[in-house]
């Protein structure tokens, strides 16, 4: 620690993102990326972007990222925010929106930057316990609070939520803002974006990172009323006027728009997991139901710190999360493609 520190630093515990390892041919399988490459219509797009125009700075609105945000949802302009990832959208939203005097709720096994960005920003919160089932019991948000956030599906579990439990939600917290952060819906879950019209409360999370495979561009996006939109545009502004660059425009809006690519590929993500929670489940693994590109599973008759370190040794790397200890073995794996997959498969096999 220094001594010329902001007396805040010292009191932050920042997250920690999953391991990007340098060791080459492994098979990587602990960050949830997307195991197929980005549209060849977004490399198009990167390539055009290569000119003079790159010594002028971007545009500070993103005005054509969130017509075409907008424009894929059925949404206004002015009800989409754009962001450098969803991480930065989030930031901006736990500032905007979330820092009140009663408690923010959030599920206490989730996303793990979000208590990051309540000692961030000084934001009081409550987290809820899952059930039994490590479910998000909605019913146990029925409390006064300063707003609500999860995941859905929630990570790192990825057991999602009917779209009907969160109209409920909605209902019963319309003096808060309720955030859905959909950063894995488009692997099996209904977004809650057809809600947007009729809440005013509600606020949608995405990102580009994971079902679009631009994970490495950073692309995230908030949509909501224009009211909670403005509110992010204010505290962006007194950030950063510049937060999408030219690149991260153009390849966003061609992914957005190469419906054909993204459906190709979603599908052979979910057919993946389909066909890994088979095989774990033969092995003896307890599979939580997942709606998301990973899976989180544990075996009665194998350690999971164990088996993690083993399936190093195979080349494989997964997640493994020591804290909280009722997660303590559990794994959480990213679905990777079919050669991919059936390798883990054959390794797991071997090892258990």
């Amino acid at each position: 620690m220094s001594k010329y520190w902001s007396d805040i630093v010292h009191k932050l515990t920042p997250y920690v993102p999953g391991e990007q390892p340098k060791i080459q041919n492994l098979i990587k399988l602990n960050t949830n990326e997307n195991p197929y490459g980005p549209s060849p219509k977004v490399i198009s797009a990167l390539q055009a972007v290569v000119n003079d125009s790159l010594r002028l700075y971007p545009d500070p609105d993103s005005s054509q990222l969130k017509s075409a945000v907008a424009d894929y949802y059925g949404l206004q302009p002015n009800q989409v925010f754009v962001g450098n990832g969803s991480d930065e959208v989030l930031a901006h939203v736990f500032q905007a929106l979330l820092k009140h005097e009663a408690p923010l709720l959030f599920p206490d096994i989730t996303y793990s930057f979000y208590p990051v960005y309540c000692g961030l920003y000084g934001i009081d919160y409550e987290a809820v316990p899952l059930n039994d089932n490590f479910e998000i019991a909605l019913a146990d948000y029925s409390k006064a609070n300063g707003g609500i956030i999860f995941p859905n599906p929630n990570a790192p579990t990825g057991i999602p939520l009917p779209l009907s439990s969160i109209e409920s939600l909605l209902k019963t917290n319309a003096d808060s803002v309720v955030v859905i952060d959909e950063a894995y819906v488009d692997f099996g879950t209904q977004s809650a974006v057809s809600l947007i019209n009729h809440y005013p409360n509600l606020l949608v999370v995405q990102t580009l990172s994971k079902a679009r495979s631009l994970a490495g561009l950073r692309v995230g996006f908030a949509m909501g009323h224009p009211q909670l939109i403005e509110a992010l545009i204010r505290v962006k502004d007194s950030f950063n006027s510049y937060p999408i660059d030219r690149f991260a425009e153009a390849g966003a809006i061609a992914a957005l728009q190469d419906t054909a690519y993204f459906e190709e590929t979603r599908q052979k993500v979910i057919a993946s997991r389909v066909n890994l929670v088979g095989a774990m489940q033969t092995m003896g693994f307890d599979v939580l139901p997942s709606g998301a590109n990973f899976i989180f599973a544990c075996h009665p008759n194998h350690d999971a710190a164990e088996l993690a370190q083993k399936l190093r040794e195979h080349g494989i790397i997964v997640r493994h999360f020591k804290r909280p200890e009722r997660i303590a073995q559990f794994l959480r794996i990213t679905i990777g493609n079919e050669a991919q997959t059936e390798q883990l498969i054959t390794t797991l096999k071997m090892l258990t």
